[in-house]
């Protein structure tokens, strides 16, 4: 799951989504720097209600991953869009279309529940623009066993630049996804998925309520 999908039922609880986030933020910010579930359990009783708040939403996040990869249409729409990719990008003896067939279910299923109420997209951002960055890396310095300085600045840049809005748009979401092929030292995509992504995003809105299930 990517971030709308993770935190859409929680904008009343700022934190709390705050922590739904914090792990997607962190692979962006600082990939060094990981907050795993059984650590992040040990906060969620805290005494300072915004450890415990973002403790859980972390909690949140690994839960709801754990359910969401496992799903069969998760599964089966990962195999179909490497198969998909790998066919596009051909030769590519990279782990690109791997990496993009699953990466792509999560960005298209964002754009779904998206377009499916786009004031809830404005309601989420307001929520983030009201935590405390430095307070959110504060927390994660306390759960995780090696402490970030990035992840202040990345949460401002987060919620100023506003990207779950181009997952919309296939020449946007190129940008993001090439954004996020660099980070993992992938080789970028030119335009040779345009072809296909009309197609991946009517199979994800077709299977949207299987992936979401619980």
């Amino acid at each position: 799951m990517n971030y709308f999908a993770h935190g859409c039922e929680f904008l009343d609880e700022p934190y709390f989504l705050a922590g739904t986030a914090t792990p997607d933020w962190l692979s962006a910010a600082d990939r060094s720097v990981r907050v795993r579930r059984v650590r992040a359990e040990q906060w969620v009783d805290d005494a300072d209600l915004q450890t415990a708040a973002l403790a859980r939403g972390i909690v949140r996040h690994h839960a709801d991953d754990a359910r969401f990869h496992a799903t069969r249409a998760f599964a089966e729409l990962s195999l179909q869009f490497t198969a998909a990719v790998r066919e596009a990008l051909r030769p590519d003896d990279t782990l690109r279309p791997s990496f993009l067939g699953h990466i792509l279910v999560e960005l298209l299923l964002d754009n779904v529940l998206i377009q499916r109420e786009p004031a809830r997209l404005e309601r989420y951002y307001r929520a983030m623009a009201a935590v405390d960055a430095a307070a959110v890396q504060r927390v994660v310095n306390k759960v995780s066993p090696r402490p970030t300085e990035r992840l202040a600045g990345f949460i401002s840049m987060f919620c100023r630049v506003r990207f779950l809005w181009d997952y919309a748009e296939d020449g946007k979401l190129l940008v993001r996804l090439n954004q996020v092929l660099c980070r993992v030292g992938l080789p970028p995509l030119d335009g040779s998925l345009f072809g296909f992504l009309p197609a991946a995003r009517a199979e994800v809105a077709r299977r949207a309520d299987e992936l979401l299930a619980c």
